[in-house]
């Protein structure tokens, strides 16, 4: 079993940020990476669990806030204008070995790489495919 730590993800711009593991509650692992501003707070959430036919899920989601400041009466107010999610979820039969969850993982990991152009177009550009 992996000891829980620090997540480290990059960003579009090659930027790294650092995830924090802030809580683990029902199996359900948080991360947040610290912002200085607590509701602007990316975070991240890691879980896994057996269905009752021993299927082993692992999920993963991710939520990312964006913020804007809006003046009230004269202060300026940060709020919360807009929040990104992902959600993965993988699925292995009981049986399933190590070397075939790998595979998967790194199907998903690759597809998500800048050079996939109809998966970069879909969900960057929001384009359809054709």
């Amino acid at each position: 079993m992996p000891q829980i730590g620090n997540i480290v993800l990059k960003d579009s711009a090659d930027g790294s940020h650092t995830f924090a593991p802030s809580d683990i509650t029902g199996g359900v692992a948080t991360f947040a990476e610290a912002t200085g501003t607590p509701i602007g707070d990316p975070r991240l959430t890691i879980g896994r669990t057996q269905t009752q036919a021993g299927r082993r899920k692992v999920t993963l989601k991710l939520s990312v806030p964006f913020l804007s400041t809006a003046v009230v009466n004269g202060v300026n107010r940060t709020a919360v204008a807009r929040v990104a999610y992902a959600n993965i979820e993988f699925s292995f039969d009981g049986s399933s070995t190590a070397g075939e969850r790998a595979t998967v993982r790194d199907y998903v990991r690759t597809l998500f790489e800048r050079t996939q152009t109809m998966t970069d177009g879909t969900v960057v550009s929001l384009q359809g495919l054709f």
